[in-house]
């Protein structure tokens, strides 16, 4: 399996963005925010998409809509618990405009394709090095804030009590939570990046209520879903995303059945 070039790119890139999956997406599900973590992948097809409409490469339109989109969420502060269906209406009417962007260019079928449900075999060097500069972006602002975001995650009121910045830290992080998606996009496509992002890490949070332990896990889990699904998806000839969402499933059933 390792002597083709493009399987130990696709393992390099897959590790990567699962190691920034794993440890963004427990502050994620901490937090309640799955459901806006979810709405950010189709945030960013619209911005892909309209990337590709003015010839721009597709991740940098991915990226830069995403972040925004994140950061914009994230000035809702605790409003956006109870904005789920402004969040769903943004949710469609961003992947209507992806749809659009894309009936002017139609040759670009096979890229909609990938974006939507990911193509990490197609990842070559070039983008793995970008993916490994923009993990190292992610991970470095999500140290930075790990503290005050924890503290404004699990109390928020005395957080704000003590001084906190609440909004700003919802803000950031969110807008770190929009990068991640736009990594994730690349592997998962931006409809399934549920299952990379929120599905470990819920299933660490079931398998213990320590918080540090539970990081480590839901970034271990992510990273072993990203190896069995290429493993899988090599010897089976099916799509690597297809195997991400089911191990990520069946992962998160077991720990839910065995917890009781």
């Amino acid at each position: 399996m390792f002597d083709y070039d493009f399987m130990v790119n696709a393992f390099a890139a897959a590790t990567v963005v699962a190691l920034v999956a794993g440890l963004v997406g427990y502050p994620l599900v901490l937090r309640g925010q799955s459901f806006a973590g979810h709405a950010l992948g189709h945030v960013g097809f619209a911005g892909a998409t309209g990337a590709v409409l003015i010839g721009m490469p597709p991740l940098w339109g991915l990226v830069l809509v995403t972040v925004a989109g994140g950061a914009g969420m994230g000035a809702l502060g605790r409003r956006l618990q109870e904005a789920d269906v402004a969040i769903g209406v943004v949710l469609a009417l961003s992947l209507g405009l992806g749809l659009l962007f894309l009936h002017f260019f139609t040759a670009y079928a096979t890229q909609a394709t990938a974006l939507l449900f990911g193509n990490v075999l197609g990842v070559d060097r070039a983008t793995l090095w970008t993916l490994l500069a923009l993990a190292a972006v992610c991970l470095a602002g999500l140290a930075a804030i790990a503290r005050p975001l924890l503290f404004a995650s699990l109390q928020p009121e005395l957080a704000e009590a003590r001084g906190v910045p609440v909004p700003l830290v919802s803000v950031l992080f969110l807008g770190l939570v929009g990068l991640a998606v736009a990594e994730c996009a690349q592997i998962v496509g931006v409809l399934l990046v549920f299952a990379l992002m929120v599905g470990p890490a819920a299933t660490a949070q079931r398998c213990t209520a320590r918080l540090w332990p539970g990081v480590g896990l839901s970034a271990a889990f992510a990273v072993a879903t990203a190896w069995a699904a290429l493993v899988l998806a090599f010897y089976t000839d099916w799509p690597t995303s297809f195997w991400i969402t089911a191990i990520s499933s069946a992962g998160y059933v077991a720990a839910a059945l065995l917890r009781g």
